[in-house]
């Protein structure tokens, strides 16, 4: 499932980079993953981690104990590592915690992981090597993209199988995709003039504790987010122009009173798309409510969208390994528990369901002939003709999926490492599941901006200035609908040029 803007292999070696700072925004993510940016650690970042390692070094000759630094893990807390075993601790706990399965994850959705997993240990707080950290920028700087299976997380203590075939690839083990080719770790590594490290007390750990993946997911989830609620607006005006619909229900002063700022951001945007339109409205009294409630269901997406990117830049600005070294003194909790990502995933999920879902019922009301006066189907010579039946059709399969999915996975929690860790988030799954939430919304919104396209060249009547430049754009790619046709290559290459902001 590939849903991303950015082609990995394509993306030549980094000219631009910025430097790492905090707070880290989302467009920090953004920069990284999709648009090619690189990045730098001044002076300062590797000046607090070389103090954290340090003060693990000397918390270690203390004889001190502390959790995974020289014991073992999960219910395997209470079991000494004697000293001379502690880097094979580490590196055994990156081959053992390689038990992910699946098809591998989406390149950007990994690199994304690797650039919030930096953006943790940069702090200063997880005891890394500053070589080890800056083995993980070179990997991004020069796209080595580990090769990481999608399932196996379940969100606590973070995400740790795919965060260990993360680790695998900077042991020289396990397999990376590199300009277009998947080679083994340690080839990966070397044809783009890196060499693995040997990872030092806590390292495997600080590797494999956190929430980078599901933050990962989280963002570029949202970066889609917007696109498709800006998308939703677009193709409802375009159907509203097609019914003829009335303007009544995106009065300024009417959702004004409503008091969400969502809503009333919507209706602006509706205003917007539909001003200078000359078709003369419906006579009918009241629109359908996929219709006149498009403000208060889309700006509803719209206010979710604004809490989960909260929750996703904090995500990226916090510490979320264990233990930590704070001051000297080691403290271990549980900052990696993805229960904050995983509401927030859930509830974007929810969110994207619902703007398939209004989308379905505008394309059903577009079918029927009573409803619009348009030719059932808006195909000519119907009955010979099927027309637009079956893209209804598409539609309805797609969103009846993306309802399923939107059973929360953060609700879910199943008893690992014999009851120590006895409550989890599912994040990752919440993610997975947003993932394909999103290719489906795509699908199902092309297919409503089609038959929308449909509607209005049916009526032969003028349409807004902003929509009349929507609808050429349509229509240089996708001809309009004379006869029976194949419709599934205009739903997929329609879907492509949205995912691109192409339209």
């Amino acid at each position: 499932m590939t849903i991303y803007s950015l082609d990995l292999a394509q993306t030549p070696f980094i000219l631009i980079s910025m430097e790492l700072k905090y707070p880290v925004k989302i467009n920090d993510f953004f920069k990284v993953v999709f648009e090619g940016e690189g990045i730098t650690l001044n002076r300062t970042i590797m000046k607090e981690v070389s103090r954290s390692y340090k003060e693990l070094i000397g918390f270690i000759k203390s004889g001190k104990v502390g959790y995974g630094i020289n014991t073992g893990f999960g219910k395997l807390a209470g079991t000494r590592i004697s000293e001379k075993e502690l880097l094979n601790l580490q590196k055994n706990i990156v081959l053992s915690h390689a038990s992910g399965v699946g098809k591998y994850m989406d390149e950007d959705v990994v690199l994304g992981a690797m650039f919030a997993r930096v953006t943790s240990l940069a702090r200063g707080y997880s005891g890394v090597k500053p070589d080890t950290l800056k083995l993980l920028v070179d990997m991004i700087n020069r796209r080595v993209i580990p090769l990481i299976p999608e399932k196996g997380s379940v969100g606590a203590s973070g995400d740790l199988a795919p965060s260990a075939h993360m680790a695998l690839v900077m042991i020289g083990k396990g397999k990376a995709v590199y300009r277009g080719r998947i080679l083994s770790g340690k080839a990966a590594l070397k044809k783009a003039g890196l060499k693995p490290i040997k990872l030092s007390p806590k390292e495997g750990l600080a590797l494999l504790n956190g929430t980078h993946f599901m933050t990962s997911m989280g963002c570029i989830g949202l970066w889609h987010a917007k696109n498709l609620l800006r998308l939703a607006n677009i193709s409802a005006a375009l159907s509203i122009e097609g019914i003829k619909g009335r303007l009544e229900p995106f009065n300024r002063e009417l959702n004004r009173l409503r008091g969400h700022n969502g809503q009333s951001k919507v209706a602006s945007e509706i205003r917007r798309l539909l001003n200078g339109s000359s078709r003369k409205r419906t006579e009918r009294v009241q629109d359908p409510y996929s219709f006149r409630c498009v403000p208060q269901v889309h700006g509803a997406v719209f206010d979710v969208i604004g809490y989960a990117e909260k929750v996703f830049e904090t995500e990226l600005n916090s510490v979320t390994d264990n233990p930590l070294l704070i001051k000297g003194k080691v403290y271990s909790g549980g900052n990696f528990h993805g229960e904050p990502i995983a509401f927030a995933l859930d509830f974007l999920g929810i969110a994207i369901t619902e703007l398939s879902s209004i989308s379905e019922r505008r394309i059903a009301q577009l079918m029927d002939t009573s409803f619009t006066d348009l030719p059932p189907f808006l195909v000519e010579k119907p009955g010979v003709n099927s027309g637009f039946m079956l893209p209804q059709v598409t539609a309805a399969a797609l969103v009846s999926q993306n309802r399923i999915l939107s059973h929360p996975a953060s609700v879910d929690s199943i008893p690992t490492s014999a009851n120590q860790e006895d409550h989890v988030s599912m994040g990752l799954n919440a993610g997975l599941k947003l993932m394909e939430i999103i290719e489906n919304t795509y699908y199902v919104l092309a297919i409503e901006l089609i038959a929308g396209a449909q509607a209005v060249d049916l009526r032969k009547e003028k349409i807004s200035p902003a929509l009349r430049n929507i609808h050429r754009k349509i229509r240089e790619n996708i001809p309009f609908y004379k006869r029976d046709r194949e419709h599934s290559g205009a739903i997929l290459h329609l879907s492509r040029m949205m995912r691109k902001g192409e339209i």
